[in-house]
């Protein structure tokens, strides 16, 4: 047996609909993790470990000529790129194998926002962790999570059988769930804001973007109440698993922002107010896909 022939059979293997489905979860959850391990490297105070970009310091792509905690911490979560990396190509390849053209359309925008990412990356150190920059960095991240969802649930789903089902849809539930969806985005954005002005911003000589934290957090905090009651509203006209997760996540995210605000803003309860966010993009992305294609 040649090694074309091997290769083919194992690329044609990662095309079986459970290797489809499980590369699709992978690709979520590692999108998740990375910002989770961003959030991580600058509530460390580690953004500048590595003061420069693509390398780590001006003569080397590692920090072992000066290595501390913080250029570990922020080296190594450059060093997961290199993990979404090979995620990326399995699932490319993946979709490949299905012949699926929605597939491959979404997988390869999947595969792109890896070098795209990286390089939004290390803009924020050029930049010296400018606030607008790593909200940017951050929202790109919740967009590619939100495109991970919408390929997960393909994975499950025929192509044209979802258009069907789009063509079904209740017009006003959809609408509704456009607008909760859109809010969730306007909530996420204003978190970041609110990020911008607060006490964590990666590096003790990062700048901050000068709003007041009191005034954007009410802000913040009135956009969440909007967002909870659209939630509500689709609850009514859409009972399902989906839009009841939704609510409970959004209450649960809700409680985490309030308690961390209250709290003096604590490492710990502001890394899991990020993981949520992240959870929240996902759960809204598919009440999304499910009221619109079932």
């Amino acid at each position: 047996m040649g090694v074309s022939t091997v290769v083919t059979q194992r690329t044609a293997g990662l095309g079986t609909p459970s290797w489809v489905r499980r590369l699709g979860w992978a690709t979520l959850l590692a999108n998740i993790a990375i910002v989770i391990t961003g959030g991580a490297v600058r509530l460390s105070g580690s953004g500048l470990g590595c003061p420069t970009w693509p390398r780590c310091t001006d003569k080397s792509f590692t920090p072992h000529g000066a290595l501390d905690l913080h250029s570990a911490i922020e080296f190594g979560n450059r060093t997961l790129t290199f993990v979404l990396t090979a995620i990326a190509v399995a699932t490319f390849v993946s979709a490949l194998s299905t012949g699926r053209s929605d597939l491959r359309r979404l997988a390869l925008l999947l595969g792109l926002s890896v070098p795209a990412q990286a390089f939004l990356g290390g803009m924020t150190v050029l930049t010296d962790l400018n606030p607008w920059v790593v909200s940017f960095h951050l929202l790109f991240s919740m967009g590619i999570i939100s495109l991970a969802v919408l390929y997960l649930h393909r994975t499950s789903q025929d192509g044209r059988a979802s258009i069907e089902a789009s063509a079904r849809s209740r017009p006003r539930t959809h609408t509704l769930a456009w607008a909760t969806w859109a809010v969730a985005w306007v909530v996420l954005a204003m978190g970041t804001v609110v990020t911008g002005s607060g006490p964590h911003a990666g590096d003790v000589t990062a700048p901050r973007n000068g709003l007041d934290p009191l005034q954007v957090s009410q802000l913040h905090a009135d956009l969440v109440f909007l967002l909870v009651g659209l939630t509500v509203a689709l609850v009514i006209v859409h009972s399902s698993l989906v839009t009841w997760t939704l609510l409970v996540v959004e209450l649960a995210q809700g409680l985490v922002g309030f308690v961390q605000y209250f709290t003096d803003l604590p490492v710990v309860l502001v890394g899991l107010h990020l993981l949520g966010a992240s959870v929240l993009m996902a759960v809204v992305t598919q009440t999304v896909i499910s009221v619109r294609e079932g």
